[in-house]
């Protein structure tokens, strides 16, 4: 069954509009994994304008799902995975102002770099992953890397679904299949939500995990936090 990990970069972003701890987001991470995700996400960036670094150190102590923790791999990023040793580390080549996450890496203009950073974080006991495009040329040279994963970049997906969902899938579908054939395992995230979810996991094959943020703690609003996990969770049954 395809894991979920939930980002829970917006429950920090509401707490800091207010300054102080509510939500309290060491315990959103207790509870969302007692209802059943599988993982926790976390993308903490250097205006720690929603994760701050010291919650990465908080979180460590709770999380005992996996703990995936994206960013640059920036030098103080790197001394961060290397001192709380997660689970995961999703890199993505995001500049420092970047609202979110908007594209995959450039694996043939990066490929050296990345080595260099996949060789260090595998080095400490983390499972690395690349945030890519789908595209199978991008994930064929990700695997020049070393890495363990990629995970594809879903915006271009969510956007197309709506009009055509068999269109807006074909270059995941090429790109997991390239992912497959070169051994490298797969992870999606980007802008999945209730409406898109259950058919991207029943079309794409050898998906093991799905980082969902945005989109489920905006459900949360309406359905609860532990029913929304549920309602994902479901999208992803076999």
């Amino acid at each position: 069954m395809t894991k979920l990990s939930v980002n829970i970069n917006k429950i920090a972003t509401l707490r800091n509009a207010r300054g102080g701890n509510f939500p309290d987001l060491v315990q959103a991470a207790i509870d969302i994994q007692k209802f059943g995700a599988d993982g926790i996400t976390i993308h903490p960036r250097p205006d720690e304008r929603h994760i701050r670094y010291s919650d990465v150190y908080n979180l460590k102590k709770v999380v005992t799902t996996e703990f995936n923790i994206e960013g640059y791999p920036s030098m103080d990023f790197m001394k961060l995975v290397d001192d709380v040793r997660p689970e995961q580390v999703t890199l993505v080549p995001d500049p420092p102002g970047v609202l979110t996450s908007n594209a995959g890496w450039d694996m043939i203009t990066h490929q050296s770099f990345l080595r260099d950073v996949v060789s260090f974080f595998k080095s400490i006991g983390c499972r690395v992953s690349l945030f890519v495009d789908p595209s199978a040329g991008m994930v064929e040279a990700a695997a020049t890397t070393g890495t363990d994963r990629v995970e594809l970049y879903t915006e271009a997906y969510a956007s197309g679904f709506a009009e055509d969902p068999s269109l807006a899938i074909l270059p995941y579908l090429e790109a997991a299949q390239a992912a497959h054939a070169v051994g490298l395992g797969l992870n999606a995230g980007h802008d999945l939500n209730l409406a898109n979810l259950s058919y991207f996991h029943r079309l794409i094959p050898f998906l093991l995990e799905v980082s969902i943020g945005h989109a489920l703690i905006s459900d949360a609003l309406y359905f609860g936090l532990e029913e929304t996990v549920r309602l994902y969770k479901d999208c992803l049954k076999d």
